[in-house]
């Protein structure tokens, strides 16, 4: 495994996002000259493969460039992984469009892959419209995308004649409407309104079907588990966001006195067992992502694709990873005393966060029924694995 450039040129910008994190907040999206900053790093393209000029990072380096930008800024990470996933599809696009739309260093995608949109065929391609949810990162990104349905003249679903059903179709930004609806309780700054298209032209193969096994470059990424890999950000980002609140609560606890105490808050006994609490239970839950992308990693450098229990695994690490982090968030939130509420103090945001980052699909709380149904010998759908 060479040296991850990508994660040491995060190190050195990370100190410049985490004195932005109230403003990025504040502005519900990234500032653009963030954008610009983090752009220079190749943390929004990392899965871009190299016969294209990308990175060449492995997927577990990629996790470590996704926890160590949370780490400094939720939002940063967040949009740099929705950015890096997206940037997936670079190996299952004809050659025409992955050159177009991921071909600059400049680039940045994302998008909301789910079919909410309904695409109707037409000469040289297909007709789009529709409106999509968690639109992360999406207006600094220079193409972003959607799923879709294809469907009939009777607005029924049905697939075109040679198969094409579920598309993740790229619009150009000029083609798409931002919806700004983005009052949330965390993550904030990672600008994930709402956005819209209405009868946009995509040109033929313009768009994905996430899923298949159709790739157009054959490489360890586009082997690997796309949303196995989904999950594994989302719980990279987490866990960065967790780690962060830590350390906030260790310094915090070096000088804060509780009200009618001469000791500072690191002096109570409490406080000492949830902190080794909190950094015992980080190291388990990252060290179980690491050895399961490992492991699913050795499989697609060899040339084939990661089975059914190593996909498994992958899910069941990420969402534990996630659940846990937002354990650790709270911890850190409640030994933090009167001081993690007030907006001055970090802990208040890597808590709320934290929490936000636990209800996206891959890594939401009622994914462990799947990982355990599979577990447990009973049928199950292992499509989205």
């Amino acid at each position: 495994m060479g040296t991850n450039l990508v994660l040491d040129a995060v190190r050195q910008i990370g100190p410049a996002l985490a004195s932005r994190s109230i403003e990025i907040e504040e502005a519900r999206g990234l500032p653009l000259d963030v954008v610009e900053l983090i752009k220079t790093t190749g943390a929004f393209r990392m899965y871009v493969p190299e016969d294209m000029d990308g990175p060449g990072v492995t997927a577990w380096q990629s996790l470590e460039v996704i926890e160590e930008l949370a780490y400094h800024d939720g939002a940063s990470g967040w949009c740099s992984m929705i950015g890096s996933t997206t940037s997936l599809t670079a190996s299952m696009l004809p050659d025409r469009f992955a050159n177009q739309i991921f071909g600059d260093d400049g680039a940045v995608a994302g998008g909301f892959a789910m079919p909410s949109g309904r695409a109707t065929p037409v000469d040289g391609g297909l007709r789009v419209s529709g409106r999509w949810q968690w639109g992360s990162g999406t207006r600094h990104c220079t193409w972003i995308a959607g799923g879709c349905l294809l469907v009939g003249e009777d607005g029924t679903p049905q697939a075109r004649s040679d198969g094409l059903m579920a598309p993740f179709v790229f619009f150009q930004p000029d083609d798409v409407e931002f919806i700004d609806n983005w009052d949330v309780s965390g993550l904030s700054g990672t600008g994930s309104g709402d956005y819209q298209v209405t009868d946009v032209f995509v040109p033929e193969g313009r768009w994905v079907q996430l899923g298949d096994d159709a790739t157009v470059r054959h490489n360890s990424m586009s082997r690997f588990s796309f949303f196995g890999l989904l999950a594994c950000g989302v719980a990279s980002c987490a866990m960065g966001i967790a780690r962060r609140a830590v350390d906030e609560l260790v310094e915090l606890a070096g000088t804060k006195r509780p009200q009618g105490s001469s000791k500072t808050l690191g002096k109570r006994p409490q406080v000492q067992a949830d902190v080794a609490i909190a950094e015992a239970k980080l190291a388990s839950a990252w060290a179980f992502v690491e050895a399961s992308i490992t492991d699913s990693w050795v499989t697609a450098e060899s040339g084939s694709a990661p089975t059914v229990e190593q996909k498994r695994r992958l899910r069941l690490s990420a969402t534990h990873a996630t659940q846990t982090a937002a354990e650790v968030a709270e911890l850190m939130y409640k030994a933090g005393g009167g001081a993690s509420v007030y907006t001055s103090c970090p802990l208040q945001r890597t808590f709320r966060d934290a929490f936000v980052a636990t209800q996206h699909a891959m890594v939401a709380p009622r994914t462990f029924e799947t990982h355990g149904r599979i577990r447990l010998g009973i049928e199950t759908d292992t499509g989205l694995l």
